[in-house]
């Protein structure tokens, strides 16, 4: 075998791996960027729900207008933080941010719901009630869609840092992603549960 052909064979001895790992890089970092789509998916139609929650609860007598101001607030406040939609952050802070505005609006959406217990003719409003179960359900398919996101980008950071892989990956674009922090209880979504909402016990 002429020089030529050792230099070929030894090329392809690093070239094959390589390749094969940029592949499954692409593949992981879109499977990221799915993940991410998803979360972005139910924040959005939390927020979509929420002006016709306000609306609803602007009708009660006297309902406590700083529990309903803070929530007008959280979400102005949440939809200020400017992300990529299609693509999921690689910075760490511009995360935490997002973060902490999307959870003080869940907070505030908790609170609300809260007080609506002392308003009976709120409770009785079936587009309230509707809201409520849409607001629910919303919240818990949020921490889904975060622990999915959260899965996802480990296992790709774990790809991204592993040998051979972190020899090449930061050269060819693929940087390690951030992912939602668990604090206390964020891992849960905020107690949205009312009586009036459960099924009418079997007689």
């Amino acid at each position: 075998m002429g020089c030529l052909g050792v230099l070929v064979v030894v090329a392809l001895i690093f070239l094959v791996p390589l390749i094969g790992g940029y592949n499954r890089l692409v593949q992981s970092s879109a499977g990221v960027d799915t993940a991410w789509a998803q979360v972005q998916t139910q924040y959005q139609r939390r927020a979509d729900l929420i002006p016709n929650l306000v609306r609803t609860v602007e009708g009660a007598a006297n309902f406590e207008r700083s529990t309903l101001t803070d929530v007008i607030n959280a979400r102005a406040n949440a939809t200020k933080v400017t992300v990529d939609l299609s693509k999921a952050p690689n910075d760490p802070q511009m995360l935490q941010r997002f973060q902490q505005a999307q959870d003080a609006l869940s907070a505030s959406l908790g609170r609300l719901l809260a007080v609506s217990e002392n308003y009976p003719d709120l409770k009785a409003n079936s587009n309230f009630r509707d809201l409520q179960a849409q607001i629910e359900g919303t919240e818990n398919r949020i921490a889904v869609a975060r622990g999915d996101f959260n899965r996802t980008a480990q296992g790709y950071n774990v790809q991204v840092r592993s040998f051979p892989t972190v020899l090449y990956a930061s050269f060819m674009g693929f940087q390690p992603r951030p992912f939602f922090q668990n604090a206390p209880g964020a891992e849960n979504a905020p107690n949205v549960n009312f009586p009036s909402l459960s099924p009418s016990p079997a007689h």
